[in-house]
Parts: C-alpha cells; sequence; structure tokens
C-alpha cells in the first residue's frame, strides 16, 4: 500500500513553529495488470494509485481497456499478470460488499417495481429489508422520487431510471465506488443533481472511480485522472498539476486602440497567433517565450492602447485528451521495469 505525504501545514503553539503532514493512503493500487483476449491486448503494463477519499477519473477514448479494468477490480475477471490491493490487502472475494457499481449499461428488471427492485438490490448487498427502506426512503425523499415507489421501471424514463439505479448503488455506502459515465440520460438540472451528491460521498468518506468522456465534468469534480489509450496508460496524475504542465504561454489580451501600435510594442520573445475585431476592441491571442514576458509587454504597450483585460488561455482537459491520444504510439516501447 503506497502513503502519500499529501500536504504539509506549519502550526504556531506557545511561539514554537510545528510542521503537521497530512497522511494519504491508497484505497485501490493496480500493480502492473497485463489483460489478454485471444490476439486482442485490451491492458498492457497498468499501474494506478486511487487515494482514499478522493474522485479518480478513469480517462480513454472506447477500447481503451477502461471496462476491462473495471471488469477486475470488480473481479468480474481476473488479470494475466499484476496485482491490485484494497488497502493493506490483495484484492478479494470479501472486499466484494465495499464496492459499489454502476455500469454504464443499466440493469434493472422492467417489470419489477421500482421500490420491490430496490429493496431487493439492498439485500443482495447484505443490507437488511428495515434498513434497506429506511434509507431507500430517505433517498427517494432526497431525490422527490417517492411517488415512483409503486411504479414498473418499464414506466421510468431512461433518467428517472438512472436516478434509482444510483440510488441502489450507493445505498450500503461501499468504502470505493465505480461510475461509469453515470450522467448518461441526465438533464442539466440532474446531472447537477448527481454531480452534487457525487462531491457530498466523497467529502463524507468515499473514494471514487468516474468514467467517462466528459471531460468537462473531469474539471469539475475529478481530484486525480489516469488516461488509458490502446491498452497503456498514456498519462496520470492531478488534475490542476497537469493542466499547469500542459500550459503553452498562450495569452488573450482585449484593448482598444491601434493593432499596428499593438504590434510595433511585441519584440522577438511574442508570436501573434490570431487577432479580431468586436464591438471596437481588439482581441488578440498571443504567445510568449517566458511567461514573466507579459509583464514588460504591459508596461510596453500601456503608452500606445488602452487595456481591457489580460488572460493566460490554460488548456481545458478536453484539449489534453486530444492531444494526448492523437499522439502516435510506437507498438514496441520498452518494458517499464523501474519500481512503483
Amino acid at each position: 500500500m503506497l502513503i502519500t505525504l499529501h500536504t504539509i501545514c506549519v502550526k504556531f503553539i506557545n511561539n514554537r513553529t510545528e510542521y503537521l503532514t497530512f497522511v494519504f493512503m491508497d484505497l485501490l493500487h493496480v500493480k502492473r495488470v497485463y489483460k489478454s483476449y485471444a490476439n486482442h491486448k485490451a491492458l498492457h503494463n497498468i499501474s494506478l494509485h486511487v487515494k482514499e477519499q478522493s474522485i479518480f477519473g478513469l480517462l480513454g477514448p472506447n477500447g481503451a481497456g477502461k471496462t476491462t479494468l473495471i471488469r477486475i477490480i470488480n473481479q468480474i475477471t481476473g488479470p494475466d499478470k499484476g496485482e491490485v490491493f484494497f488497502g493493506k490487502e490483495k484484492l478479494a472475494q470479501k472486499h466484494i460488499a465495499q464496492i459499489g457499481y454502476l455500469p454504464e449499461e443499466r440493469g434493472l428488471y422492467k417489470k419489477m417495481k421500482v421500490g420491490e427492485q430496490a429493496l431487493y438490490l439492498a439485500q443482495l448487498k447484505g443490507m437488511s429489508k428495515s434498513e434497506a427502506k429506511q434509507k431507500l426512503n430517505q433517498w427517494f425523499e432526497k431525490f422527490e422520487i417517492d411517488g415512483w415507489w409503486d411504479k414498473k421501471v418499464e414506466e421510468l424514463s431512461k433518467g428517472m431510471a438512472q436516478k434509482v439505479q444510483f440510488i441502489t448503488t450507493v445505498l450500503h455506502e461501499p468504502k470505493l465506488l465505480i461510475l461509469d459515465e453515470p450522467f448518461s440520460g441526465f438533464d442539466p438540472i440532474n446531472t447537477n443533481l448527481i454531480k452534487k451528491e457525487i462531491l457530498e460521498l466523497r467529502d463524507n468518506g468515499s473514494t471514487i472511480i468516474f468514467s467517462t468522456h466528459n471531460m468537462e465534468s473531469v474539471e469539475e469534480i475529478c481530484d486525480d485522472i489516469a488516461l488509458i489509450n490502446k491498452s497503456r496508460k498514456i498519462l496520470d496524475g492531478n488534475v490542476a498539476e497537469i493542466k499547469e504542465a500542459y500550459k503553452s504561454n498562450v495569452f488573450e489580451i482585449v484593448f482598444v486602440g491601434n493593432m499596428i501600435s499593438f504590434s510595433n510594442a511585441l519584440w522577438t520573445g511574442f508570436e501573434i497567433l490570431e487577432s479580431n475585431q468586436m464591438n471596437g476592441r481588439m482581441h488578440v491571442k498571443i504567445r510568449a517565450a517566458k511567461s514573466s514576458d507579459v509583464n514588460q509587454l504591459i508596461k510596453t504597450i500601456v503608452n500606445d492602447v488602452q487595456i481591457i483585460s489580460v488572460n493566460e488561455l490554460t488548456p481545458s482537459m478536453n484539449d489534453i485528451f486530444i492531444q494526448k491520444v492523437q499522439e502516435v504510439m510506437p507498438e514496441t516501447l520498452e518494458e517499464e521495469v523501474a519500481g512503483e
């Protein structure tokens, strides 16, 4: 099990400085996992660290290997090589009760009544009928679906059925939640509702693996991510740190004034990428050789144009996702042999 020194704070006690180190442990550690089906390589040397009480984004295009990895964590199938650890222990059958899984393909029985089915699924996860009914009533009230208890699943819309399955996934309060495209079928209002619930679950102690193609959601709720492409992990880390690492020193400057005067103020440290005029203002994107040069640029051009705003343009996770996936990876990469 990996122990991560996540942050250090300074505390002053009786004029004495004390350094407080907060330790975050991995709830899930995937170590050098390989999986193949016949001639198809599904996972190649995949290692992941999912910290306790975090939201971990599992990203990748269709066919990348995400579903295979999720099936291994759920013990639906096993790896050909490698190991998976749950907390301090090697992943075992007993851990299934501590995992909640919301698959992308929904699996409710259409002819059963909603309440009857929810109770049935809760009992499969080890809850007593009375405990399950009490918690289901709380969740149904929270999601404003009290009146659906005696409706058949086939009467529900896709989004309504999705709410029911989300509830049955989290009801037994598992340590690890695996949510595969949890916003599929939801309108914007209900998408925000589920996002809020996911964040609350994290804040209340849950660890969440969030598999999605929705990069906007990744930026909003994920702490860390891993990007898998063609069976291999090609990027992982903290979301904010990844975005910082992929900055390209591009800025948008909005000003009122003459474009020629602005251009003349530039020197070799800057490149104009594009410019356009909107509502009497010039919008210019430039790339700086060094971000610190922008302060000098502002000092120079402020005498010739009226600056309205200067904004650094950081890449979105969607931009980074596309860039990394489009990179051509050699088919004969050397095996990584360094220790974890």
